[in-house]
């Protein structure tokens, strides 16, 4: 999938008030810290119709050079609800990165399920995310 695929259009999860991406989660922190850190309205980044947050002017400028790497699968809705067929809020807590790619779930419960079968939900979830994307920017 290409990261023109993933985000088409506005279909990014973000909150309705000031379009906040990810619950205001700094993604290159997963991907640095091995955790999830709440971002900063101090470090803060609009891409693809959202504001992005960050803990540090570091990660915010490692996402400005390249948001494709950092930004989750799916717009940073939960992977596994658009393996099902549709889209879920997240909990930043729920969280895997696989083949260098983040992927968020509604709930730890909601990620067991996920990770019973994480290659054929990927290719799920793939397949259903152009339609959602779709629907999502109109």
């Amino acid at each position: 999938m290409t990261g023109a695929t993933a985000w088409a259009g506005s279909s990014v999860n973000a909150s309705f008030l000031g379009s906040v991406a990810i619950e205001g989660t700094d993604p290159v922190a997963y991907f640095k810290q091995g955790r999830a850190v709440k971002g900063s309205g101090d470090f803060t980044h609009k891409w693809n119709g959202a504001t992005w947050r960050f803990a540090s002017q570091a990660n915010r400028d490692a996402f400005a050079a390249a948001p494709q790497q950092y930004a989750p699968q799916f717009g940073g809705y939960c992977a596994w609800a658009v393996s099902q067929g549709y889209t879920a809020s997240i909990d930043p807590e729920a969280w895997s990165i696989v083949d260098g790619k983040l992927y968020l779930n509604y709930s730890k419960g909601v990620q067991t399920q996920w990770k019973q079968d994480i290659p054929g939900n990927i290719a799920k979830a793939e397949a259903n995310w152009p339609g959602i994307a779709k629907k999502l920017s109109n």
